[in-house]
């Protein structure tokens, strides 16, 4: 969504109302997809998208950043959507641990014994819900920082400056989402062709043994490895382990295909009739406050 914003902000500056009026369009469907993401009801990413526009245009025209404009107006759209939200089917926990989300024995020998095989972690046109529910059963503070981190393209930086959090829980929070919904999505997951994995041993994990302290270790590593964000000598560490650690490889690549779809996921778009509706109010209530400032 960054790139409509940009596009918005050049719009602003020609200062005339059609630019105005497109410049808004544009926002319009910025807020609206970011809305549905993290509410998961329509209703409510219109009320956002309605209660953000109208908040907006007065103070669109002292936005000379994409940037500064982009952490203004998701930090508005984020804070109406966490009042408005309704009650989800949904009832998730508070807080998510670090332990409870990470793989154990049996899982490992589920892995090992599937191998590496993109398909198994594809989310197919049909699945596509699966992903979208897993998201909206995340606690709001962590579904707040994967939709605007992995789905909106936004950095650990305007992410802590939208949700007033350090950058470091920004990490934590991101890394325990995407392996929230990771599990989510691999719950009752086979092979292609519908044949059950049967468990074997392979290397890195031994039957009747927990999970090995050293894979637990990867695995808290894993999205800071995905985002480049490891130093030199703790990249190599992990990626010397991961030669070695099959389970580990399996683990990663379906990790990676998870934050692979969170990217994908579609934008959503307002009712075009409700949208352009919308603007025309707002900019009516614009040039009546101009006119009654020249007055």
């Amino acid at each position: 969504m960054r790139s409509e914003i940009e596009r918005a902000v050049l719009l602003l500056r020609r200062g005339d109302d059609e630019a105005l009026e497109q410049a808004l369009a544009l926002l319009q469907n910025t807020v609206f997809s970011f809305s549905m993401k993290v509410c998961g009801q329509r209703q409510d990413a219109e009320d956002t998208m309605q209660e953000v526009l109208v908040k907006s245009v007065p103070y669109l025209s002292k936005f000379e950043s994409p940037k500064a404009l982009v952490v203004w107006l998701y930090r508005v759209a984020k804070n109406r959507c966490l009042m408005s939200r309704r009650r989800s089917k949904f009832a998730p926990k508070q807080d998510l641990s670090l332990e409870e989300l990470l793989p154990d024995r049996k899982e490992l020998e589920r892995l090992s014994a599937a191998g590496i095989n993109p398909e198994m972690f594809a989310i197919r046109s049909e699945q596509a819900g699966l992903l979208r529910e897993a998201i909206q059963r995340l606690p709001s503070q962590y579904r707040i920082v994967l939709v605007l981190r992995d789905m909106e393209a936004l950095t650990d930086e305007e992410v802590a400056e939208i949700t007033g959090l350090r950058p470091g829980t920004v990490r934590v929070r991101l890394h325990r989402a995407r392996l929230f919904v990771r599990k989510e999505l691999m719950k009752g997951q086979k092979q292609p062709g519908g044949r059950r994995v049967e468990p074997i041993v392979s290397r890195g994990v031994a039957a009747g043994e927990p999970r090995p302290a050293r894979c637990k270790a990867m695995f808290a590593e894993l999205s800071n490895y995905l985002d480049e964000q490891l130093d030199d000598s703790l990249c190599e560490e992990l990626e010397k382990h991961l030669e070695g650690c099959d389970p580990c490889q399996a683990f990663l690549a379906g990790l990676e295909a998870t934050i692979r779809e969170c990217r994908r996921m579609p934008s959503h778009v307002p009712d075009r009739a409700k949208a352009v509706k919308l603007r025309k109010e707002v900019m009516g209530r614009y040039e009546r406050a101009l006119r009654k400032r020249a007055d």
